[in-house]
C-alpha cells in the first residue's frame, strides 16, 4: 500500500478507531496544549499506522482487534514506512506518535500494550543547533537593510532579525505581535508552542528598530491589525523573511543554516557565551525541557573543541 495524506488514510480505518483517534486528539488539543501543527502530525502518522494494519491484517481494524497488534506487526510497519524519504529521525518520530496513542488508547480500553510500547526507535545523531557568529548575525542585519527597492520594507527586515536575535523569539512568534504590542514595552509577553507564556526582555536596540519601522511604514497603524506589514498592507509571512535572509547568506557567503530560527539559536548561544544561565535562557526560550536548552551546551563544546584542535601545540 502506497503512503497517501491524512485524509485518504482515515478512509481506510475503521469507525471506532477513526473516533478513538479524534478524541484522542482532542485530548491532546484541550489538556496538552498541543499546538496544530502537532496536531497535524500526529493525525498523519496514526492514520497512517492503522491504515497499514488494515491492509496489513486484510481486514477493518476495530478497537478489539487493535488490541491484538504483535511485535511483528509492528516489525512489518516500521520496514514498510522506512523508505528514501523516511529517515530515521522522522521514523522515531512517527513511532513516537503511534505510542502515545496506543499508551492512551490501552488505558481507556483495558488492554496491554507492550508490543507497541516496546518497538524500538531507529537510532539517530541529534542535530546540534546551528548558529551564527555574532559578527555574522550583524553582517546579515546590516546586509538585509540594503537590499529592499522599498526604504520601510529594509527597516521592517531590520525591525524582525532584531527580534529574533535580540529576543530569541522564534519567526511566527515576532509575525504574530499586534499593533497594540508598539511601542514595545520593556519586556514582551509571548505565546509559544503549546500556548506556553513567557516573559521576554526587549532590548533598547530592538525596541528602536521596531520604532523606526513604523515611521517609516505606508499602511495604518492598527491596534487590533499585524505589527508588520507585506508591501501590500497585509500581514508579513515568514517566507518573506526567509527568501530575505536567503538572498543575505548568499551575497555574504553564509550557508543555508543561516535561516530566521538560526538567529533565534544566536540569541541562546551568545547569552550563554557571554555566562548567562541555563535555566534562564530555557525560560527566555520558552522550552518545555531543560534538555532542549541543554543542546546549546553541546553546541558551545564543539567549538571549544574545534578552537583547541586548531590552536593547540599538542592537539595535531
Amino acid at each position: 500500500m502506497r503512503r497517501g495524506d491524512a485524509a485518504a488514510q482515515t478512509g481506510l480505518i475503521s469507525p471506532a478507531a477513526r473516533d478513538a483517534l479524534a478524541t484522542w486528539l482532542d485530548q491532546q488539543r484541550a489538556l496538552h496544549g498541543a499546538a496544530e501543527n502537532t496536531l497535524t502530525a500526529y493525525r498523519g502518522d496514526v492514520a497512517d499506522f492503522l491504515a497499514f494494519m488494515t491492509a496489513h491484517k486484510a481486514q477493518p481494524q476495530g478497537l478489539g482487534a487493535l488490541a491484538q497488534i504483535t511485535i511483528s506487526d509492528m516489525r512489518a510497519w516500521m520496514a514498510r514506512t522506512r523508505g528514501p524519504d523516511v529517515g530515521p529521525r522522522s521514523m522515531a518520530r512517527k513511532l513516537s506518535a503511534v505510542k502515545a496513542f496506543y499508551r492512551w488508547l490501552a488505558e481507556r480500553e483495558g488492554f496491554e500494550p507492550t508490543a507497541v510500547l516496546s518497538a524500538r526507535a531507529p537510532k539517530f545523531s541529534k542535530k546540534l543547533p546551528r548558529p551564527l557568529a555574532v559578527d555574522a548575525a550583524r553582517a546579515m542585519i546590516d546586509c538585509v537593510e540594503l537590499q529592499s527597492r522599498h526604504a520601510w520594507v529594509a527597516t521592517r527586515d531590520v525591525a524582525v532579525l532584531t527580534l529574533l536575535w535580540g529576543c530569541g523569539l522564534r519567526i511566527s512568534e515576532a509575525l504574530a505581535l499586534k499593533g497594540a504590542d508598539a511601542p514595545l514595552p520593556d519586556a514582551l509577553r509571548i505565546t509559544g508552542k503549546g500556548g506556553k507564556e513567557r516573559v521576554v526582555p526587549v532590548l533598547p536596540a530592538a525596541r528602536a528598530a521596531v520604532d523606526a519601522y513604523l515611521r517609516a511604514c505606508p499602511h495604518p497603524h492598527q491596534a487590533d491589525g499585524p505589527l508588520f506589514r507585506a508591501v501590500r498592507g497585509g500581514p508579513l509571512g515568514p517566507r518573506a523573511i526567509s527568501q530575505v535572509m536567503a538572498d543575505a547568506r548568499m551575497l555574504l557567503g553564509l550557508p543555508a543554516t543561516a535561516t530566521p530560527h538560526a538567529m533565534r539559536h544566536s540569541f541562546a548561544t551568545h547569552l550563554l557565551d557571554a555566562g548567562g544561565d541555563l535555566r534562564a535562557i530555557q525560560e527566555l526560550l520558552g522550552h518545555a525541557s531543560l534538555s532542549t536548552t541543554q543542546a546549546y551546551t553541546a553546541v558551545d563544546t564543539a567549538r571549544l573543541m574545534e578552537v583547541y584542535n586548531r590552536a593547540h601545540p599538542k592537539a595535531g
